[in-house]
């Protein structure tokens, strides 16, 4: 074995214990029977079992499950999708229900064939998890829309608790590890964000092992900063199949605590950082008391139109 293969070995600290238990195998079911799709199947995410099992949060991928982009460092499937589907926002809504869930994540798979990028859907589907289920907050993760301000106002007037938009990695990496979007362009949406709801909290994220220095990670935090972004998350690349990017190294969990520090100290109200750190990971306790009096605000608004809103815990 060569040098450069023992380095990039997975470390002991990456492998987990699945938890396949009757609640994350009943949660399962239900997702194939409402025929929905899950980021967390379907990007192989390492924290399902204890996000499904255990925390009672999920993080739906509506609009089909085929993307329109071929990003190297993703494991959803590219190609030609399907019609729109219009009653997925209810079933949504419905297994969000079933499942109990104190937060839910919506995101999408990249729907470059849409004038809107889907932004209507999206709103939709946050909309029918409002009805549903008054209580549960909503985090929305949507792409980049190719930057179209008015596909934003349209996602925002849902009302999210949080909106999350990742940069994916450093600016210089960019190109080799996202397909189609643009560094700047994650960072003008993120603040474009703010300037339609200043009062709704902002999150993104990057992986780190695909070749990046220190600086260019601290250079990342500074941009999102700059960009009035409140919430960052840091986790490690891991290639999902021998077609993806290749992982240039795994970092320690001591160094991922370093990257943390460094980021709250900076000015992050909340940040993740670990080997195994999502996205969507702990989201739900990223919902600070803020988002939590917006949402209350928007339900009140929402029930002075006139419509029910039934077992809303206020």
């Amino acid at each position: 074995m060569t040098e450069k293969e023992e380095h990039v070995r997975k470390p002991d600290w990456l492998k987990i214990k699945l938890n396949t238990n009757k609640s994350y195998n009943k949660l399962k079911n239900l997702m194939r029977e409402k025929k929905l799709n899950t980021v967390c199947e379907e990007a192989r995410c390492p924290n399902i079992h204890e996000c499904w099992s255990e925390r009672k949060t999920a993080t739906f991928m509506i609009l089909g499950d085929t993307c329109t982009r071929g990003c190297r460092f993703c494991a959803v499937k590219t190609g030609l999708p399907n019609e729109l589907d219009w009653g997925e926002p209810e079933r949504v809504a419905e297994s969000v229900e079933i499942m109990g869930l104190k937060h839910v994540v919506v995101t999408a798979v990249a729907r470059d064939d849409l004038n809107d990028g889907g932004a209507a859907v999206f709103a939709e589907t946050v909309r029918a998890i409002r009805r549903k289920v008054p209580g549960c907050t909503v985090e929305i993760l949507p792409s980049d829309m190719k930057g179209d301000y008015e596909s934003l106002h349209t996602l925002m007037d849902s009302g999210p608790d949080i909106f999350n938009h990742n940069i994916e990695t450093v600016r210089r990496l960019t190109k080799r590890v996202r397909a189609i979007a643009m560094y700047d362009r994650s960072l003008q949406l993120l603040e474009r964000v703010k300037e339609i709801a200043p009062n709704t909290p902002t999150k993104s994220s990057i992986m780190v092992g695909l070749g990046e220095t220190k600086e260019e990670i601290i250079q990342a935090m500074d941009d999102l900063l700059a960009h009035k972004v409140d919430i960052m998350a840091i986790g490690q690349y891991l290639q999902p199949t021998k077609k993806h990017l290749k992982v240039e190294r795994y970092y320690h969990p001591d160094e991922f605590e370093e990257l943390k520090q460094i980021a709250l100290e900076k000015g992050f109200k909340h940040c993740e950082a670990g080997p195994l750190v999502r996205s969507s990971y702990h989201a739900d306790e990223q919902v600070n008391a803020t988002s939590a009096q917006r949402r209350i605000h928007y339900m009140k608004g929402y029930e002075s139109q006139g419509k029910k809103l039934e077992n809303f815990n206020f």
